[in-house]
């Protein structure tokens, strides 16, 4: 049987925008299920999942919450100027569910349907060459694309988690413990003081 925070997930947009105060949208269920965070915190999902929400949680329903945002009319994707990308990388660092493509110093592109429409990639961009457009009409409808976000999103933080691991794992290779310096140190010593002996030298 599902816990209350998956109940109170499989509710929300699956954006992963961070408007409600939290990375992503499961660790807002998880805080909405342990009381820590009010329904009313999701701008993407908006009245709508208010309501189920409250009827979820058993409470009576309220209007979102304006400190965490509005809810917008229409739903929206990101575009890349291409003629203007200078490569940076950072767009593709910041997105939650790894919907925009391109290596570092060349041009970035956004996949239209993939991207959840979190904005996300507009504050790191420095010269500003992203604009938020309406949805195309040619794309599945938001709703249906929650589990894909969702989904893709997961993956994301596994491979970044298994990066940082695997950067970790390369410092440790690369940087001797420093009992390891201690020795070599103390051997440093001992051949020195050889040496001196041999030659008749002072310690």
């Amino acid at each position: 049987m599902s816990t209350l925070a998956e109940r109170i997930d499989d509710l929300l947009p699956q954006t992963q925008c961070t408007r409600c105060g939290y990375p992503g949208c499961r660790p807002y269920a998880e805080a909405v299920a342990a009381g820590a965070a009010d329904i009313n915190q999701c701008p993407p999902g908006g009245a709508a999942t208010v309501a189920a929400l409250a009827d979820l949680v058993g409470v009576p329903p309220k209007p979102l919450n304006p400190a965490y945002g509005t809810e917008a009319e229409n739903p929206t994707v990101a575009v890349i100027d291409e003629q203007r990308c200078i490569g940076c990388f950072k767009c593709v660092l910041a997105c939650p569910v790894d919907a925009i493509i391109g290596a570092a110093k060349r041009m970035h592109t956004v996949i239209a349907a993939e991207c959840s429409g979190c904005e996300l990639c507009l504050p790191p961009c420095p010269v500003d060459c992203i604009a938020m457009v309406p949805r195309p009409a040619s794309l599945p409808a938001t709703g249906t694309q929650r589990e894909l976000w969702r989904r893709r999103h997961t993956m994301r933080q596994a491979r970044r988690s298994r990066e940082e691991q695997a950067r970790k794992d390369a410092r440790r290779q690369r940087a001797p413990s420093l009992q390891e310096q201690a020795r070599g140190i103390d051997i440093g010593a001992a051949v020195a003081r050889a040496r001196a002996r041999r030659t008749g030298g002072a310690t």
